[in-house]
């Protein structure tokens, strides 16, 4: 590896996803120092060799690259240039990758603040689930210049087999946000057919049956209508709140370049509803807040 077995990476946020990234960072020989606002979270990586981080400043000290994954642009903007910031302790021409999904404008607005400070800003969010991130198999969507990007590989190949990269700083968090929107459009009318079926009198188990063998089937119907019908959302992997986030993020970019969005700005009307219930329940919840109603 071209950076050393032990180069310090300094990982932030150790959620669903960042959790088993910043594992997958330690199996690869790197010297990882860690800092989530819970420290619970990190035990295991902590016994896997992890070393434990006060602060974000902490777990940048002299780090070579420094990644964060946290929930949205409030929790970036702290992690990164609070007073206990990321960016007030790493080193002249660390590279900062920012792994979770943010706005496109707040991407911008990061890499300038982070630029002026001697760092080298990627904004590097992420597709896949949870257990892909333990694996080092999600997708990497990348905004950043080239030779910045060779630079920050020895620490993304870790986590990813396909890197994508969409151009400039900003481009990859612009795809994020169509990716997860497209999502958002997706999974409501997913909730809205089933509703339907139910309401109907269909054979839900037929129903189940005729969706995940039909033309309709895509990844979002082959995992969210079985755990839809059966009410089974006992393994959370994304939240109502972090879908109408990415959500709302996408429409405040996308309204800036189409002036028509209605499927886009009805997903978010319904996630609004999701979040205001249960909030840090599963995104898959959304069916519950449709099937009451008159059967036939």
């Amino acid at each position: 590896m071209g950076e050393g077995a032990r180069a310090r990476v300094g990982f932030i946020g150790l959620g669903r996803m960042g959790h088993g990234m910043a594992g997958r960072l330690l199996d690869a020989g790197f010297d990882v120092a860690v800092w989530n606002r819970s420290k619970a979270k990190a035990d295991d990586l902590i016994r896997r060799g992890a070393r434990w981080a006060d602060s974000p400043a902490e777990a940048a000290r002299d780090a070579r690259a420094i990644l964060t994954m946290v929930a949205d642009d409030a929790a970036s903007q702290t992690v990164w240039l609070g007073p206990e910031g990321a960016a007030t302790t790493a080193p002249t021409g660390a590279l900062a990758i920012e792994c979770s999904t943010v706005s496109h404008q707040h991407a911008l607005d990061m890499a300038a603040a982070v630029r002026a400070r001697g760092l080298v800003y990627i904004d590097c969010p992420v597709t896949g689930l949870p257990d892909a991130a333990a694996r080092g198999e999600l997708t990497l969507l990348i905004g950043a210049e080239p030779a910045d990007l060779d630079q920050a590989r020895p620490f993304l190949t870790p986590l990813s087999q396909t890197i994508r990269h969409f151009g400039a700083v900003g481009a990859g968090t612009v795809y994020k946000l169509i990716n997860n929107l497209m999502g958002a459009i997706q999974i409501a009318g997913i909730a809205e057919g089933i509703a339907i079926a139910e309401q109907a009198g269909l054979d839900m188990a037929l129903v189940r049956e005729a969706l995940l063998g039909s033309v309709v089937a895509s990844p979002q119907v082959l995992r969210h209508a079985p755990r839809m019908i059966a009410r089974d959302f006992s393994n959370a992997t994304f939240t109502a709140a972090l879908r109408h986030k990415d959500a709302v993020y996408a429409v405040q970019l996308a309204e800036t370049l189409v002036p028509h969005l209605p499927l886009s700005r009805a997903a978010v009307d319904a996630y609004e509803k999701a979040v205001a219930a249960a909030p840090d329940e599963d995104e898959g919840r959304l069916i519950e807040f449709l099937s009451d109603g008159p059967r036939l």
